[in-house]
């Protein structure tokens, strides 16, 4: 299963960069001929007939085929985790996971700052299957114990959340997952191991949708989860049987991906912290929300957990809805589309996409009112993004 240990991340005894990481660990052949960039491999299928033949029976369905499985050589080294796995999407990492961790009858706890879907999943799909889960609020540090069983498998955290973008410290969720002896789970997508090394936290499992800033050019649909041997093994039991690996072109085109992450993430943060300070000052913005500002309410938790801030910022336009909407059309350069993390800014409503499935009233519990729209800062220009965004504010103001 593409869940082999991390390479390459030490040289003459000493602990390499994110950045040297990011382009030098996984399997690489190094002989007069060999290209530096490992190639493609597309095949479905490679030749075995018994044990006899050495090696494992490899097979792009398990997820080892050689480009799966340097890609998840390289993710472990990035985490710091012993083993990683690459799937199909960012949910077959959420799914399989918790699949693999839970049977019928058990217990999971989930902060209720959540991913839409990864709360359909909780809240209505797992009892399916048996399996409940109690939401808590993790502003409320002692919500974590009051809420573990002895039935208790996972212990389930969102760090910074989509699209509040809170950011919490996820010790107490840690105390509480060792109290029950559960595993803590938790969906960094958001912070990417640049800015937040989840392992090195207590993180059991450490789950990205790869789609958004691994990826980072809105070119390919994948998911990542990192964690002990035995935890990667689990997991990529039940993606043999759902099916959901990745594809390995997808596989390829993110191994590149991660080659200039640390690069992107610098300027993603730089860029966001400057146009969310902007954001804040503008007419017509109601509030700006990046865990960069002093204003933000878990603004020392972030500056404590996190060495960036992160590419995302949202905002609450005071005209609401209505607002949005018109702010949203009114733009040229950035781009009103779901998704993240990509070298373009990008825009979008939650109440339109991450978050359609709950009411009003949910929403606004969680935060994300009418009005409230997530920008996905790219790569461009700030002062061209300050433009487009007053050009396309002046407009929603009408």
């Amino acid at each position: 299963m593409a869940r082999q240990e991390g390479q390459e991340t030490e040289t003459g005894g000493k602990r390499l960069g994110p950045a040297t990481v990011a382009i030098h660990a996984g399997p690489a052949e190094r002989r007069p001929g060999a290209p530096v960039v490992a190639p493609l491999v597309r095949s479905s299928t490679f030749h075995w007939s018994s044990p006899a033949d050495g090696g494992e029976l490899l097979y792009t369905r398990y997820g080892n085929n050689p480009s799966q499985a340097s890609l998840g050589a390289k993710l472990a080294a990035l985490e710091g985790a012993e083993a990683a796995l690459a799937l199909a999407s960012g949910m077959a990492a959420i799914s399989m996971t918790l699949l693999a961790a839970t049977e019928a009858g058990d217990h999971i706890v989930s902060s209720r700052y959540i991913y839409g879907a990864t709360h359909t999943l909780l809240a209505h799909e797992l009892p399916r299957r048996g399996v409940t889960t109690t939401f808590v609020d993790p502003i409320d540090p002692a919500s974590w114990d009051a809420a573990v069983t002895d039935r208790t498998k996972v212990v389930y955290v969102e760090l910074p959340t989509n699209p509040a973008l809170r950011v919490f410290d996820v010790e107490p969720a840690r105390r509480a997952a060792d109290r029950a002896g559960a595993i803590l789970a938790a969906d960094v997508t958001f912070a990417t191991p640049v800015n937040f090394r989840a392992a090195e936290h207590g993180v059991d499992a450490v789950l990205h949708s790869a789609t958004k800033y691994l990826g980072g050019h809105s070119d390919l649909i994948a998911g990542t989860v990192a964690g002990s041997r035995d935890l990667v093994a689990g997991v990529a039991k039940m993606m043999k049987l759902y099916g959901p690996s990745i594809d390995p072109e997808a596989a390829w085109l993110l191994d590149r991906g991660l080659r200039t992450l640390p690069a992107r993430m610098e300027r993603h943060n730089r860029s966001a912290h400057e146009l969310a300070q902007w954001l804040a000052e503008a007419e017509g913005v109601r509030a700006a929300i990046h865990p960069g500002l002093p204003s933000h309410p878990d603004h020392a938790v972030a500056r404590r957990l996190l060495t960036g801030c992160g590419g995302m910022v949202s905002v609450i336009l005071e005209g609401g809805g209505r607002a949005a909407d018109k702010f949203c059309s009114g733009l040229e350069l950035a781009a009103p589309a779901p998704s993240l993390g990509g070298v373009e800014t990008l825009v979008s409503q939650p109440r339109y996409t991450s978050h359609a499935g709950l009411t009003l009233a949910e929403r606004e519990a969680a935060g994300i009112p009418d009005g409230f729209v997530r920008i996905s800062v790219g790569l461009e220009d700030v002062e061209d993004l300050k433009a487009d965004f007053a050009r396309a504010l002046s407009l929603a103001g009408d």
